[in-house]
């Protein structure tokens, strides 16, 4: 059974961890990171981006898929199924087909344009028992064909949308999506203070975890973040294993072919990652 993500993240703020966001592609992907997060013990919010949604052929599909492996695969521990960086006609889909939790991205809005929409979603997604995460500043990189440049979230702006009463809160603190450039300066701690201060200890979201150094990881982590998302650095070595496996000529080997055989190693990959982000994360256990 699918939960919202309120209550994990209330704990991992409290106990001073993180909670992993994995972003989800197809069903190996979701196996794999439920896999790792069981055998872990740590709970999990399922991130799943509109793009995504959209390649798994909607996300009535999705939540079906995820509601079904949870419960064949016997998962014990706290589930989330999250939209990802959601439009508002975005959040309102996955609303009626069944996640347990959304993120609305009005960072690109005017702020009080952001405040209205989320206001909004936030009534919507309690009215069904969901969380609802919201955003301030944008994130560098791209993400589904949005761009940003790694805005420092204003703490004024963050305590606004904060008021509306969502659940977490994703605030632009220097980070990207994707692979950090060889010139980045590093996560702005001194804002994120400044954000957590003016935010009544709302757990916070810190999105692009991929390329971060752990000791930064750390530190965000003991300054009220709660939750770090982490896409990129699975889709590499996912990458990385499966075009191993198939240089070296396995796929040609017997019937090496068979998708099962040849997604296994890409599959390994990802939970491997996935346990190794969860003890970065200190929320092995904690499921």
């Amino acid at each position: 059974m699918l939960v919202n993500a309120t209550e994990m993240l209330i704990k991992a703020r409290d106990g001073h961890y993180g909670v992993p966001q994995f972003n989800i592609n197809n069903l190996e992907w979701t196996k794999a990171v439920l896999t790792a997060c069981e055998e872990m013990k740590s709970p999990v919010i399922l991130g799943v981006s509109e793009g995504a949604g959209k390649y798994m052929t909607g996300f009535k599909t999705v939540a079906a898929m995820v509601d079904a492996m949870v419960d064949s695969m016997g998962i014990t521990v706290p589930v989330a199924l999250h939209l990802d960086h959601g439009t508002y006609e975005g959040c309102k889909a996955c609303v009626e087909a069944g996640f347990s939790s959304i993120m609305f991205d009005g960072s690109h809005y005017s702020i009080e344009e952001n405040v209205e929409k989320t206001k909004e979603l936030v009534a919507l997604a309690h009215s069904k028992g969901m969380s609802i995460e919201a955003e301030v500043g944008s994130i560098g990189g791209v993400e589904d064909g949005v761009v940003g440049n790694g805005e420092i979230a204003d703490p004024a702006e963050c305590a606004k949308i904060t008021d509306l009463g969502i659940d977490f809160l994703a605030a632009g603190i220097g980070n990207i999506h994707g692979v950090y450039p060889a010139n980045w300066k590093g996560l702005d701690f001194e804002a994120l203070d400044r954000i957590h201060k003016a935010t009544n200890n709302i757990p916070l979201v810190l999105h692009g975890g991929t390329g971060i150094p752990d000791d930064m990881i750390a530190k965000a982590i003991s300054l009220g973040v709660s939750k770090i998302n982490i896409n990129t650095e699975c889709q590499l070595v996912f990458a990385e294993a499966t075009r191993k496996y198939i240089e070296a000529g396995k796929d040609q080997q017997g019937k090496g072919f068979d998708p099962r055989k040849l997604l296994a190693p890409g599959s390994q990959a990802i939970i491997d990652k996935c346990k190794e982000k969860i003890e970065l994360f200190g929320c092995a256990g904690k499921g």
